[in-house]
């Protein structure tokens, strides 16, 4: 069936300023890591994307590796563009990353200029795009200057293949390199896409931390693995499902989910059921809180499975609230648990 968007998509999701640039982004957007490789249905996809547009998720986010197989995430969203959101190109935000290995040699991996660029042609070739909104330098280069992986940015950017510059996982030390060279170079710095959740708090640490280095650059950031992989629902509270990520150690270590992590998850789930919310509702909630409260985060980049789990995450953004009794119960569960798989060897 031909897809014609909900007229009511733009009623009910906020959507925020992404540092002191002119774009906003819905306050949670959709990533395209998990179910959107050739092992997920193609019509639940589609389901999904349809579900996620109509409720006013404007952003989806991709990079190159995504699968399985590599690049098949970008693949299926190009079908789902072509077929169903074509007419709504402008409504849509679409980033997509290079840094993580993509094909086999000495160029398909890390930060070269080589790399980079062809890696976008290669994404903007697979989902059938002129452009994409945002690029990512997907992780850091110990190897490569800097000053060569952020000018890659900034040359897909003038050739019009991106209209903005991005980076992910960088430290705050890097990141105001990566801001500086980008801002001589005439693009600035759009965002930082760091993994933070309740269970992993890196971005917090520092002199300066992540998110006083971004405001320095004047980049906003959007939170990836705000779950922490799964383990902030509720499905694993009373142990681990024999079909849950953990279980097949997808991105997520079985033994992540016992001893004094679980114990913490279920203190979480208990303060989330106070506040009638969901422990995954509360955990991206908790992440979009007031800037006041310590967040300083543009959007929650979540997945989703199915059409329900899309929805019941979604519900987050009715109660974005938190009393300060809330914040003071959370800390004493929301500590750092050694699961940042990103983090800096």
């Amino acid at each position: 069936m031909t897809f014609s968007a909900a007229d009511t998509r733009y009623d009910s999701m906020p959507y925020r300023r992404v540092g002191r640039s002119g774009l906003k982004l819905p306050a949670i957007s959709l990533g395209l890591w998990h179910n959107f490789g050739d092992d997920k249905p193609f019509e639940v996809q589609r389901a999904i994307l349809r579900r996620a547009f109509d409720l006013g998720v404007t952003h989806f986010d991709l990079a190159n590796n995504y699968g399985p197989p590599y690049g098949a995430a970008e693949t299926n969203f190009g079908r789902h563009f072509k077929d169903d959101f074509t007419p709504y190109r402008d409504e849509l935000i679409i980033s997509s990353k290079a840094g993580y290995d993509m094909w086999p040699g000495p160029y398909g991996n890390f930060g070269s200029r080589k790399y980079l660029l062809a890696s976008l042609d290669q994404s903007l070739a697979r989902m059938g795009l002129d452009y994409v909104d945002i690029f990512y330098s997907h992780r850091p280069d110990p190897e490569t200057p800097m000053e060569e992986t952020m000018g890659a940015l900034d040359q897909a950017v003038r050739s019009g293949r991106a209209l903005y510059a991005g980076i992910s996982s960088y430290t705050p030390e890097q990141t105001l390199e990566a801001g500086r060279i980008l801002k001589e170079l005439g693009t600035p710095l759009l965002i930082h896409q760091p993994s933070y959740s309740m269970l992993n708090r890196w971005t917090e640490n520092g002199t300066p931390n992540l998110y006083e280095a971004l405001d320095q650059v004047g980049a906003g950031s959007i939170a990836f693995s705000p779950l922490a992989q799964g383990m902030l629902t509720d499905r694993y509270i009373n142990g681990v499902p024999s079909d849950s990520r953990a279980a097949q150690n997808k991105s997520l270590d079985e033994g992540s989910i016992a001893g004094e992590n679980l114990d913490r998850v279920r203190g979480l789930h208990k303060i989330a059921e106070g506040r009638g919310q969901t422990l995954a509702q509360m955990a991206v909630a908790w992440i979009l809180r007031e800037q006041s409260k310590g967040s300083p985060v543009t959007s929650a980049l979540v997945g989703a499975s199915s059409v329900k789990q899309l929805e019941d995450t979604l519900t987050a953004i009715k109660n974005l609230d938190f009393t300060p009794a809330e914040l003071h119960a959370i800390d004493e569960f929301a500590v750092e648990s050694d699961i940042n798989l990103w983090k800096q060897k």
